[in-house]
């Protein structure tokens, strides 16, 4: 699958994966920080922003498309951060080919299951709920999710999703029914009998219950060199709430530092 992407800097190639709703865009500020130092790919995962779509989404799926990625542009031993659903993928693909990535950082997720997430249904049955043919224009559908949802930061991932077609018509850019039907694959446990004993953070947010002191000791069986970091106040959310303190842990962990503007 040729996967969209967005491209920065030159240097050790870094890739940054996006979580579930979100796309190459959400990341572009810490990319551009990074890329001070680094070559910096950003793609937009399947199903996801302006990246093709397809039947089946899956860690797995997506790890592929990721091998596939790094094969077509001749990347050589990066360095791989993911949020949430991209860190899943992250921790697949490294898990799967250690020798191929020289760092690991995951952000706000860890290897465990988890239960199904109100903001994650929410956030998809409102988009099946609204028939875009029935509206004109971007403000129409913004005024509607006003009505509906009360959490701003929910309005905006989904508005970010809306895009402009031909014929003054809207769309969507993630395909709605491949995630609708395997959303009990993106809360499923990461397996695996290898490990990976390279580099690696874990970054939690201090009002995230993403990452538990309770899913450490999985980390460690699955990345025995991980380092836990917790940004204090921030959400799940951790680019948007605190871009300066995650870029400086990045700074760390890479051995460079971010580019701060």
């Amino acid at each position: 699958m040729e996967l969209f992407y967005r491209e920065f800097g030159e240097g050790q190639p870094v890739i940054i994966l996006h979580g579930l709703f979100g796309q190459s865009d959400n990341w572009v500020t810490v990319g551009r920080r990074i890329a001070g130092q680094f070559h910096v790919f950003i793609p937009d995962q399947r199903n996801h922003g302006q990246s093709p779509h397809a039947a089946v989404h899956s860690f797995q799926a997506m790890a592929d498309d990721l091998a596939g990625f790094i094969e077509e542009h001749s990347i050589e031993n990066p360095i791989l951060i993911g949020h949430s659903m991209g860190g899943k993928v992250a921790m697949t693909y490294a898990l799967e080919n250690p020798e191929k990535v020289q760092k690991l950082a995951v952000l706000d997720i860890s290897p465990r299951r988890y239960e199904e997430r109100i903001a994650h249904t929410l956030v998809l049955s409102q988009m099946l709920d609204i028939h875009l043919e029935n509206f004109s224009s971007r403000t129409d559908v913004e005024k509607l999710l006003i009505a509906r949802i009360p959490d701003g930061r929910i309005r905006m991932l989904i508005m970010k999703n809306l895009y402009s077609k031909l014929h003054r018509k809207l769309g969507w850019r993630l395909n709605l029914e491949a995630i609708n039907q395997h959303m009990p694959l993106l809360f499923d446990v990461i397996r695996s009998e290898s490990t990976f004993s390279k580099p690696t953070l874990f970054v939690r947010g201090g009002n995230s219950d993403y990452v538990p002191d309770e899913d450490i000791p999985l980390i460690k069986s699955l990345f025995p060199f991980a380092v836990i970091k917790t940004i204090s106040g921030a959400t799940h959310w951790i680019h948007a709430d605190a871009p300066e303190e995650l870029c400086t842990l990045l700074s760390g962990f890479l051995g460079r530092h971010c580019q701060f503007g």
